[in-house]
């Protein structure tokens, strides 16, 4: 205070203190009133102020391509909700698509013909009955796809665009049922099979659009492949049932061919290994190995390049797999921290995804395939904080008591 006498500062400090304690500044943080503090120190209200930037990081997570542009969409939180954006190249705004007082954040696709609209799932005040809308861009109008009344989930488009198969608790409000529908058309909205429980959920259409693979869940550790006549319901069990192993399936995509599925299975291991299931025969093929968890993946237009995501000792690891050779080799480029959300363009050019990092939340990116660049498409806000100067986490590794490796993150 270079140049201000000592006596108009002490009053500037005495003015303060006095418009402090008139408004009722508090020095601590209360705790709510649902809450019994005891015993727990006070929380000075400038620390709270402080550590409240680290809170308010945005996030922008990838969710689809457009089917003919190189575009996406992805939902980030500008106010107090999620909400969809459309990002039209990398590091470009995001552009605001709706605008409700809940979040948007799941069932979120570009039809995969013309791209002209997208479909969208949102509750209201947080009471789980979601419901399926469609965007039209032609004019921004949002219209109700289902019900208005029962909890529905897991949409999924046909490859054509025409159909869209979704799970509904509509016929008595437990058990999930598969219904299909032309999302242009809500009267065409049709029952495709009644089902027994909760457990599930659309993986994918056949390459015809004549068959649907369907992933039933009776805990996180069993689960079984079905495969449902997208015309009369009609269902078959492709994974084996019975026996004392039970085994996790995940993921699930149609081969282009339509003569198998890819699935992920943890059967005779600790990880959630790539497989092949031959439709004939039912032979299963490995094609990763025994030493981490594929959490993802996802088949290209052309079927002959699966990119996944191996979670390797903590870290996301992008990879692609060759279905010809099975041979795979990571994807060079992408940041270290967790890696998610991975889907093909439909030209078969490049890979979307999400990275969260030490250094950002979590952010869109996408991999080009013929020039082998990465690129970041969305550049989320960390509270006026320098994230660039945050430190990396160092992966290590010791043995444990018993000979085993344990790993973390330093």
């Amino acid at each position: 205070m270079e140049g201000v006498p000592m006596r108009k500062l002490c009053a500037a400090c005495l003015f303060l203190l006095a418009v402090s304690v008139v408004s009722g500044q508090p020095s601590d943080i209360a705790p709510a009133d649902n809450l019994v503090a005891e015993g727990i120190p006070g929380i000075p209200a400038a620390l709270a102020e402080e550590a409240g930037r680290y809170s308010e990081f945005r996030a922008a997570i990838f969710r689809s391509w457009h089917p003919t542009l190189r575009e996406m969409l992805v939902i980030t939180r500008f106010a107090d909700t999620y909400q969809v954006h459309r990002v039209k190249a990398p590091g470009a705004d995001r552009q605001q698509l709706t605008f409700f007082k809940d979040s948007v954040v799941s069932g979120i696709a570009y039809d995969p013909g013309k791209g002209e609209s997208f479909v969208f799932s949102k509750d209201k005040g947080g009471g789980e009955q979601f419901q399926i809308y469609r965007y039209d861009f032609a004019d921004g109008r949002i219209s109700l796809v289902t019900d208005g009344k029962s909890r529905n989930t897991g949409s999924l488009w046909s490859d054509s665009g025409r159909g869209l198969v979704y799970g509904s608790t509509r016929r008595n409000g437990k058990d999930v049922d598969l219904y299909v529908v032309d999302p242009r058309d809500p009267r065409s909205d049709r029952l495709l099979a009644s089902l027994s429980g909760g457990g599930w959920s659309a993986a994918d259409w056949s390459p015809d659009d004549k068959q649907i693979l369907v992933i039933e869940e009776i805990s996180a550790n069993e689960t079984y492949v079905w495969i449902f006549d997208a015309a009369n319901g009609q269902k078959t069990l492709v994974t084996p049932k019975g026996g004392k192993e039970k085994v996790a399936y995940g993921g699930g995509k149609f081969s282009r061919d339509g003569k198998g599925i890819y699935l992920t299975a943890d059967r005779d291991s600790g990880f959630q290994r790539l497989l092949y299931l031959d439709l004939a025969t039912r032979r299963q093929t490995w094609l990763t190995p025994d030493d981490a968890d594929v959490d993802e993946f996802d088949l290209s237009p052309d079927g002959k390049t699966i990119a996944l995501v191996r979670n390797e000792k903590g870290i996301g690891v992008l990879a692609l797999l060759d279905t010809g050779s099975k041979q795979m080799r990571p994807v060079p480029g992408v940041p270290l921290g967790v890696v998610s959300d991975i889907r093909w363009h439909k030209d078969g050019s490049a890979v979307g995804f999400t990275v969260g990092s030490a250094r950002s939340t979590h952010d869109a990116y996408s991999y080009d395939v013929r020039s082998g660049r990465v690129e970041r498409w969305t550049f989320s806000e960390t509270g006026g904080l320098n994230a660039a100067a945050f430190a990396e986490p160092e992966p290590i590794s010791w043995k444990s008591f018993d000979g085993l490796e344990v790993t973390g993150f330093l």
